[in-house]
């Protein structure tokens, strides 16, 4: 573009304009503009690349007349192949030098723009483009709003001028001096850097006030963008002198340590993280994220705040055992005689590690490693036996407690975006392993808890579901970790709260509690020797009389384990390891006048089951977490309305287990020579003691169906039976659980009748020999059958209840 005074225009001056008709139109040859738009007054170098332009040129040239400039609406690159409607509604006439040759076939001439014209007919395209256009007149709707537009128009053009080095100062002082407001608008559009849309909006408004708000608009964008662009410039520019000064500064360091003979250690860690992730053997996946943080840490400065988060994520990474496996010991001799000498009994519990080590034997490739869990009361050898099982297959034994855990980030580690992230226990124990498969045990995992930071519970399903730990994604990591190969092992006391789907997942194997013998035998074999090593009585010849095993067991532990009769015999090696220490006399046999001198009196007395035949008072058989236990239920009649009343802390099942074994004694109240006013007429008042302690279950059903009964019928009870069941409101008798540590408890009780349901006979091929040897075991089906057991005859002489009654009368009369 260049200024029409800038450049003499005695060239153009013979050529003149078209004439336009009475109608102010004229007719005139055009040639098509690609991405150009010209403007009247100002001069603009035109290329000629088609023929059909280059002839329509040269023939106007000859004429010595104007032609039309058209800006097409698309670019095209056959110029033959445009149509009417590819030209645009609006041009400018112009006038033109002689054209210069330049590549090519091509020619460039010089253009003069005359005036601002509308296509008002396209009239022909070949062989020339011939249109009939209108004159556009300029008008002005408020010449005083012109004055502030060019102002501000020239404000802003200063200041773009000052940002960009494009708008030269003689271009600046150019727009200074015209006075032509038409010129001065044209003059600006043809600086800006603006689309081709654009300008052809500036060609076609032909009121002045529109015109030059549209470029007033356009300056305003033009220097919004400019300003915005200069900023970030700044700042990138502000970025690199600083990436520059500290790149800098690294290298004087760098070569100020080569002087004095030391190291980059910032460098020297980075080169050990890559060795170290090269002989890590990471997976595929696990490889690639390590590199690309490597690549990330040997980017940054060494004082940067994420090198310390990307260093430990990538030592976490590089100490996890990702492809390090111990060798299965599958000598299943060696096994079982290893399992055999650090656990007493336990039969079932061996023979499935052993099928598991056989399974691994002949089909090591096949085998999916099983999830077991153990469960039983406490004190009887769980967790313990889990490192047997370690010792037995020649793995590592690791242990995580889950009980209390309430965070599910506890599981699966928090995301590293959190401050002072890390791995779950998951994870962390792992490494700890140093192996891919070791036997983890997972301690307590009844004690889960649940709050508003997750349910842990759940996130262990996918560690213990065989099908998905080959993947397991901790959120820290981020990639996939395989646990298949681990032999988890679960412990527990009670599945009463577990979720059903973790359930599912687990191999339940129950232990039970054990009996008077089996704690001899491991006194005996385990637990002596070992405290006796642990107080100094190793060499003393120190020995434990049966006598004093059995008051130890009887009178001062009441547990389904072992735990605190090891702490009972500890207490007593102490004390006599103290006699030595003092070079007093002491016994090397402990009998049972040593344990009551040594621990006090005893602690549990035999006399809390109730000894003697007694109306209302029978001994039922409970299970808890912490194995069998007996159940005393009393049951008195009061003068009353007929209410009954439950207390000792019953849950909603024994509540429910208490009506229904009142239903059944009113539905059979005449075969039992019961009155039907007593119902009316008393009271029925039910406890069971220790009430701090809550009960529920329906194991006590034929309990409270006895007890109400022999109250009912003033019938004793024979106190040498103990009894457990679920009653129906027929009389039938249902199977219950816990069978083996009923039993247990019962023989702790020294009641050796047992009534038990018939469906519950199964049962007994988990209780051992020597235990049902001792035992009177009576099987029933429907609650006569206990009724006729344990209830004794009526009083010959009459009801309590009667006299008490006719009493009444003779006062009253």
């Amino acid at each position: 573009m260049h200024l029409s005074n800038s450049i003499g225009t005695a060239d153009f001056q013979n050529i003149i304009n078209r004439v336009p008709d009475e109608n102010g139109l004229i007719v005139t040859t055009a040639i098509p503009l690609s991405g150009l738009v010209l403007y009247p007054d100002l001069l603009f170098p035109v290329t000629l690349a088609d023929k059909q332009s280059r002839n329509t040129v040269h023939n106007a040239l000859k004429e010595q007349k104007t032609i039309v400039g058209i800006t097409l609406r698309h670019p095209f690159n056959d110029l033959s192949e445009i149509s009417a409607d590819s030209l645009h509604a609006f041009g400018t006439e112009f006038a033109f030098g002689n054209p210069i040759h330049t590549s090519g076939d091509n020619e460039t001439v010089l253009t003069q723009g005359r005036r601002r014209v509308e296509i008002i007919e396209v009239i022909e395209i070949n062989p020339e483009i011939r249109v009939r256009a209108r004159i556009i007149e300029e008008t002005q709707s408020n010449p005083d709003d012109i004055k502030d537009l060019i102002r501000s128009i020239t404000s802003q053009f200063q200041q773009i001028a000052d940002i960009t080095d494009v708008i030269s100062e003689d271009i600046v002082k150019y727009l200074l001096s015209l006075d032509e407001p038409v010129l001065f608008g044209d003059f600006v559009t043809t600086v800006l850097s603006i689309k081709v849309e654009e300008r052809l909006r500036v060609l076609e408004i032909s009121d002045l006030n529109e015109r030059f708000q549209f470029i007033n608009a356009l300056l305003s964008r033009e220097l919004d963008t400019l300003e915005l662009r200069e900023e970030i410039s700044g700042q990138i520019h502000s970025e690199i002198n600083r990436n520059q000064r500290e790149h800098y500064l690294r290298e004087q360091l760098r070569a100020i340590q080569i002087e004095l003979g030391e190291e980059d250690i910032f460098q020297e860690e980075v080169s050990d993280l890559s060795s170290q992730i090269d002989n890590a053997k990471l997976p595929k996946e696990a490889h690639s994220k390590a590199l690309k943080e490597l690549s990330r840490l040997n980017m940054m400065p060494p004082m940067a705040p994420e090198v310390g988060i990307i260093r430990t994520y990538l030592d976490w990474m590089v100490t996890l055992p990702w492809a390090v496996e111990s060798e299965d010991n599958l000598d299943l001799q060696s096994a079982q005689s290893i399992l055999d000498q650090e656990h007493y009994g336990l039969a079932k519990i061996k023979d499935r590690i052993l099928e598991h080590i056989a399974v691994r034997k002949l089909a090591a490739g096949k085998m999916k490693s099983p999830i077991l869990c153990f469960l039983g009361p406490p004190g009887v050898g769980k967790t313990s036996l889990g490192k047997s099982i370690a010792s037995a297959l020649g793995r590592e034994f690791v242990r995580v407690s889950l009980g209390g855990v309430r965070d599910e980030a506890e599981i699966r580690g928090h995301r590293r975006t959190y401050i002072g992230a890390m791995p779950g226990r998951i994870i962390q124990t792992m490494r700890r392993a140093g192996t891919v498969n070791p036997v983890f045990m997972l301690d307590e995992i009844d004690k889960l808890g649940a709050d508003f930071r997750g349910d842990p519970a759940s996130a262990l399903l996918e560690v213990l579901d065989p099908e998905q730990n080959r993947a397991f994604s901790d959120h820290y990591l981020d990639t996939d970790y395989d646990l298949s190969k681990v032999l988890f092992i679960a412990t527990a006391n009670d599945l009463y709260n577990m979720p059903p789907a973790l359930l599912d997942r687990l191999e339940i194997i129950e232990f039970p509690g054990y009996t008077e013998e089996e704690k001899l035998d491991i006194a005996r074999r385990f637990l002596i020797p070992k405290q006796l090593e642990a107080n100094g009585l190793s060499g003393s010849r120190v020995k434990f009389e049966h006598d004093a095993l059995t008051t130890i067991i009887r009178d001062y532990t009441y547990e389904a384990g072992v735990r605190n009769l090891d702490r009972e015999i500890a207490n007593v090696c102490r004390k006599t390891t103290r006699l030595l220490a003092e070079n007093k006399r002491f016994p090397k046999n402990i009998r049972a006048e040593h344990i009551t001198r040594y621990l006090g009196p005893p602690q549990f007395i035999a006399s809390r089951v109730n000894r003697e035949d007694s109306v209302g008072i029978v001994t039922g058989l409970a299970w808890t977490s912490g194995g069998g236990d007996v159940l005393t239920i009393e049951v008195s009649l009061l003068p009353g309305k007929g209410n009954v009343t439950l207390t000792g802390q019953l849950g909603d099942v024994m509540q429910e287990s208490a009506q229904t074994a009142l239903s059944y004694m009113r539905s059979r109240a005449r075969e039992m020579d019961v009155p039907a006013d007593d119902f009316e007429n008393y009271d029925l008042h039910v406890h069971l003691p220790e009430g701090a302690v809550p009960k529920d279950g329906p194991s006590a059903g034929i309990t409270l169906a006895t007890a109400i009964i022999s109250t009912f019928t003033e019938r004793k009870i024979r106190s040498d039976y103990a009894m457990t069941g679920e009653i129906t409101l027929r009389g039938r008798v249902l199977p219950v659980g816990g069978i083996k540590e009923k039993l247990l408890a019962s023989r702790r009780a020294q009641l050796t009748n047992v009534i038990i349901p018939r469906d519950n006979e199964k049962d007994l091929a988990d209780v051992p020999a020597k235990l049902l040897k001792h035992m009177n075991i009576t099987f029933v089906e429907d609650m006569q059958e206990v009724i006729n057991l344990v209830l004794l005859s009526a009083p010959v002489d009459g009801r309590e209840r009667d006299q008490y009654n006719d009493s009444d009368e003779d006062s009253d009369s």
